[in-house]
């Protein structure tokens, strides 16, 4: 659930000589298809917090310099959230996900936005307009279709990339020591969809074999002691992700 407003500090990296931290390096990256196409497609990318051209090189399985020759691009040139990019001969969609080293996770936390629809880009801009230092609170979203973005497709926070501490669960210390996942959609009232509930489920052993965290540890956001909240929803089906958990 999109956590409530709190006070803080001014940001970070906004005094002078301050600068936000840099993105973890890692040499492992999960891969997985989301959407399986044979046909080359031309298609435009907004992008999103913290995307970059080699990511959407993965994702899309087109090369970063093609990229980069479709829309007037220097090789290394930057990209800005909200940025639209030509992306062509698309093959479909994969996930994306790198994986660090560093033995901090013990725990995935579980949530939902509350919301009928969304995106990163879309949370970050409300994270951050409510006061959360680096945005968006989570280390992942899982999108449901909306605002453009793919029916369980997998966005990767800043937050992850740069390997930072979460936003999303005060409640046990968990936002120091549990990977924040949160999906798009309000669980009190509807279902997450299939394709929502196949990447959670392969998110989540992902990094439950990668981080060597228990299954015992995977938990929603209501079920941490202390925490006052029904996120990520009475309707949230817990069997179903235990049942894939129990084989792992």
């Amino acid at each position: 659930m999109v956590p409530s407003p709190r006070t803080t500090s001014p940001r970070p990296g906004s005094a002078p000589g301050s600068t936000a931290p840099k993105p973890a390096r890692t040499d492992i990256v999960a891969e997985k298809c989301l959407i399986d196409s044979s046909e080359h497609r031309t298609i435009t990318h907004e992008v999103g917090p913290l995307e970059t051209v080699w990511r959407l090189s993965r994702i899309y399985n087109v090369p970063e310099s093609t990229i980069y020759a479709a829309n007037n691009l220097y090789p290394g040139a930057p990209i800005h959230v909200g940025q639209k990019l030509i992306i062509p001969n698309a093959r479909g969609m994969r996930h994306v996900i790198a994986l660090y080293p560093g033995t901090r996770w013990k725990y995935i936390v579980v949530h939902h936005t509350a919301t009928d629809i969304g995106k990163a880009a879309l949370i970050d801009r409300s994270h951050q307009d409510r006061g959360f230092w680096y945005g968006l609170g989570y280390h992942f979203l899982i999108d449901n279709g909306t605002l453009g973005k793919g029916d369980g497709q997998i966005e990767v926070a800043p937050r992850w990339v740069r390997q930072q501490t979460g936003a999303h669960c005060k409640a046990g210390g968990m936002n120091e020591k549990a990977i924040g996942v949160a999906l798009v959609g309000n669980f009190n009232e509807d279902l997450p969809t299939s394709a929502q509930m196949d990447s959670l489920t392969y998110l989540i052993r992902t990094l439950c074999s990668h981080y060597s965290i228990s299954p015992q540890n995977v938990v929603g956001h209501r079920d941490v002691d202390g925490a006052a909240t029904d996120c990520p929803g009475k309707r949230f089906p817990w069997a179903s992700i235990r049942r894939c958990l129990a084989s792992y």
